[in-house]
């Protein structure tokens, strides 16, 4: 890896940051991606957290970025336990399997743990975000709302506080603000327009 540096994203850099999070995602779950629109978006929310909105900049160029929100888990006992997601995450397409990604969510996880949040919750590869302690999320006893009959293999966890889920059990949604795509398709259009054209593909490997 070559010398680089992370810092809090700038209001200068949120374009950039967007074109970024598309080159990133683009082809990779299915035709075309939204990431960059719920980035978009999710920066106006009360849930976002500004100083977990990260860069990771190599020779000055941008080359990596995270987002953090605030959420919660549906406690079975009745309570709402206050914990972070994350996501998207990108690297540029370029600077992909070289480290970037686990060095940039390492680097933002020990900021989300001196901020107070105790546990982050996500859906992900295991193969990539175990190398950063994150477990199944069933294992731990919290279960997917959108997928409640199954282990969802895909469905993360780690904890920042060690305990912190100790005889917790619950389940846990999406934050509403991920589905700004799905549920306002023409506002998205109108807003991808504003980025060079790219060809939408059916590949491999998609979430269909």
């Amino acid at each position: 890896m070559k010398n680089y540096t992370i810092r809090t994203e700038q209001p200068r850099d949120f374009k950039i940051v967007e074109n970024l999070t598309r080159e990133a995602f683009w082809n990779v779950y299915r035709p075309g991606c939204t990431e960059h629109y719920v980035l978009h978006c999710y920066r106006s929310e009360p849930d976002f957290v500004p100083e977990l909105s990260l860069v990771l900049e190599v020779d000055s160029e941008i080359i990596g970025h995270v987002m953090y929100a605030w959420s919660h888990i549906d406690a079975d006992d009745g309570r709402k336990i206050r914990m972070m997601t994350f996501g998207p995450i990108s690297i540029r397409p370029d600077y992909k399997r070289k480290g970037y990604g686990k060095t940039l969510l390492d680097h933002s996880m020990r900021i989300a743990a001196e901020m107070g949040a105790g546990c982050l919750l996500i859906c992900g590869n295991i193969a990539f975000y175990g190398k950063s302690g994150f477990v199944v999320a069933s294992t731990r006893g919290i279960r997917y709302a959108d997928d409640p009959e199954s282990d969802a293999s895909y469905f993360l966890c780690k904890e920042l506080q060690e305990g912190f889920l100790d005889g917790i059990t619950g389940s846990y949604r999406d934050p509403e603000p991920y589905f700004v795509a799905m549920r306002n398709p023409e506002a998205f259009e109108k807003y991808d327009k504003e980025f060079p054209a790219k060809e939408k593909l059916v590949l491999p490997g998609q979430l269909g």
